[in-house]
């Protein structure tokens, strides 16, 4: 019994000697201290210069386009509609018939008055030779002084009736030209909202029979908050955004799926009052469209082009990281150290990131490289080449 107990703690010892010297070993691993950032060497970091300049500002709005002369097409007289002439939602040139009305009444009317002048003119005639053989015998005290008035009265009148009915007959003429309902502009035109043998009130809803949208030119509309107005005049203030001379901005228009489109537009109306519901005004470019491409209603992205704003500091896109502060940067201080820099991120400039505070100018930027670092960590700056520099353009 007492040689298994002595042979069973031998084995014991056996079994824990190695592990209490492995922890010993743990231990006295963990109390020696850690190599230094300097012991560690230089890392080699990508870096450029911050400098600043002048860059164009772009400002982008979701936008919609609106016809630059939509005209509504309206039976003037009334009657029958006799025939559509113009293909729905087609092309039609100023001064295309589109619709025609049942032109015989018109025409009637138009005879009518026509004879209506000619026995006007008649008895014109009449009361003119009766004047002239009244005003000697007058004189001579053949006739009395009232015949004379009389007469120089009938003369009038006759005369009256003469310009009455030739008002008459050209309000014929016109009833008849408006039998033959034209395109008052070149553009699309909308569908027919009579058909043919329907009765057309010039008073009533039943006039209203199409529309022409002009479409070359378009315009692009989209809005400016009060909030965004307030910005703008603070950044001229302060020197911050310099608009274009004569505040003329070029509209670039960019449709869905990203493509620009071919010409480019310039802003010509800004609407003096803000939109009491909204808070916002209405901005509007006119942009040529030759080809049609653009249509009325279309949402497209404006993009606001010729202001400037001089002394930007522009970074790469890659050089600002996120944390949980923000935005932060990388710099080579003046000993050659790694140093952490918070920054306040404004708009993009093509790939690039606009700096709103945080940099000035000078400092040494690290735009690659910075995945190995920390604060305090000595650097080894490498230049970035010019193509890494410009990547972002």
């Amino acid at each position: 019994m007492n040689l298994l107990a002595v042979s069973s703690s031998g084995y014991r010892s056996a079994v824990l000697g190695p592990s209490l010297l492995a922890l010993a070993a743990i231990a006295l691993t963990a109390c020696e201290p850690q190599s230094s950032p300097a012991a560690r060497g230089p890392v080699p970091v990508v870096v450029q210069q911050v400098e600043t300049r002048t860059i164009p500002v772009v400002t982008s709005r979701v936008a919609q386009t609106e016809s630059s002369r939509q005209v509504e097409v309206v039976a003037r007289v009334s009657g029958f509609l006799e025939s559509i002439n113009y293909r729905e939602g087609g092309m039609v040139e100023a001064g295309d018939v589109m619709f025609e009305m049942d032109r015989k009444p018109f025409k009637a009317q138009l005879d009518m008055a026509q004879g209506e002048v000619e026995a006007s003119l008649a008895r014109l005639a009449t009361a003119e030779a009766n004047l002239e053989r009244t005003r000697p015998l007058a004189a001579a005290d053949a006739l009395s002084q009232a015949d004379l008035d009389r007469a120089v009265g009938e003369q009038q009148a006759a005369e009256a009736a003469v310009y009455t009915a030739r008002a008459r007959l050209r309000q014929a003429e016109l009833n008849l030209d408006y039998a033959t309902i034209r395109s008052p502009v070149t553009g699309m035109a909308g569908a027919a909202e009579q058909r043919e043998g329907t009765f057309l009130n010039a008073q009533g809803a039943s006039a209203n029979l199409a529309y022409v949208a002009q479409l070359d030119p378009i315009w692009v509309n989209f809005s400016v908050s009060q909030n965004e107005a307030a910005r703008r005049e603070a950044r001229v203030r302060s020197g911050l955004y310099v608009s274009p001379e004569n505040e003329r901005y070029t509209v670039e228009v960019v449709l869905a799926g990203g493509r620009v489109f071919a010409h480019e537009g310039v802003l010509d109306f800004a609407d003096p009052s803000y939109d009491r519901r909204t808070g916002t005004f209405t901005v509007r470019a006119v942009v040529p469209n030759p080809d049609l491409e653009l249509r009325p209603g279309m949402f497209v992205t404006a993009r606001l082009k010729g202001a400037r704003r001089p002394n930007a500091i522009v970074v790469p896109q890659r050089a600002v990281q996120k944390s949980a502060e923000g935005h932060v940067v990388w710099l080579v201080n003046a000993q050659g150290a790694a140093e952490v820099r918070p920054v306040v991120a404004g708009d993009w400039v093509g790939e690039d990131w606009l700096i709103e505070q945080g940099l000035s100018g000078g400092e040494t930027l690290i735009v690659d490289g910075f995945q190995r670092l920390a604060p305090g960590f000595p650097v080894q700056a490498v230049p970035a080449l010019p193509t890494d520099a410009a990547a972002g353009e």
